[in-house]
């Protein structure tokens, strides 16, 4: 089956109302792995994303030396250092995880990865430098994990380097390189871009919500927070996939209106998401 071939989806799902008597432990608990020394904007932006996406508890793994710097961006979220003990502990108490923003992709890195994918049994979003350190994926691949459902979240760059093409090829047949990249990961896959494609192998869903404002650092990193926070909250991967990608955009066309495509930053798509929840 070829991806121009799968099913097209138009309905996106719908979030339940929360309870009268709702409290935070109703709405998940999410396990961010992001961040460096140069990058730990891109774990606030996440962190941000998720606490705004509804869920009830954020967690943050970080490199020791960041730890008290976090908070200060996104008081909301709890912090830990991402030692393999502890990931391990957060792992076991996360309800969603995301994984990959500003993460870096080095060696040491590839190893968190692959023990986060092997631990978790929850559904994992996959972003930025975790896509990175799985490139490329084997042709004759039969899932990157058994135990958690996946969410890759590739730009055209990095769904190249996946499957081992050009970004260029990756455009040339985006339905395509959607369909290859869930054959060889097992995943739900979001391929980012004008017309932001997800599928899972045999649904194909095309997004029709942004704006070109959104192309600028960080966006992507507060799509995975909002994905983390619609899996926490109990959403299936592609139901969660399909309305994180909708509301994305549409917190992108918001944040537009308010500050024009020219001056609008990732952090104004992070303060709209509750206007369009």
């Amino acid at each position: 089956m070829s991806g121009a071939r799968m099913k097209k989806v138009r309905r996106l799902p719908t979030l339940p109302a929360r309870s009268r008597d709702a409290h935070k432990g109703d709405f998940g608990t999410v396990m961010i792995v992001a961040g460096s020394p140069e990058m730990l904007g891109a774990a606030v932006l996440c962190a941000r994303a998720a606490t705004r996406g509804g869920a009830g508890l954020v967690r943050v793994g970080l490199p020791e030396s960041l730890l008290s710097l976090l908070p200060l961006a996104v008081p909301e979220a709890t912090t830990f250092v991402r030692t393999p003990k502890a990931l391990r502990e957060q792992v076991a108490a996360a309800d969603a995880i995301v994984i990959g923003p500003g993460l870096g992709a080095t060696a040491t890195n590839k190893r968190l990865v692959a023990g986060v994918l092997r631990d978790s049994n929850v559904p994992v979003v996959v972003d930025a430098d975790a896509c990175n350190v799985l490139a490329p994926l084997p042709k004759n691949a039969k899932g990157l994990t058994s135990a958690a459902d996946l969410i890759l979240t590739p730009h055209p760059g990095e769904a190249g380097r996946l499957l081992g093409v050009s970004s260029k090829d990756v455009q040339a047949d985006r339905d395509e390189a959607v369909h290859e990249l869930c054959r060889r990961s097992g995943a739900t896959v979001v391929l980012k871009g004008k017309g932001t494609l997800v599928g899972d192998g045999a649904r194909c869903y095309r997004n029709a919500t942004g704006n070109p404002g959104m192309a600028s650092g960080g966006s992507g990193d507060v799509l995975s927070g909002l994905l983390g926070a619609l899996l926490a909250r109990g959403m299936k991967p592609f139901e969660a996939a399909c309305l994180g990608v909708h509301l994305h955009g549409k917190a992108g066309d918001v944040a537009r209106d308010a500050r024009g495509e020219h001056g609008m930053v990732a952090s104004d798509i992070v303060d709209a998401i509750a206007e369009v929840l």
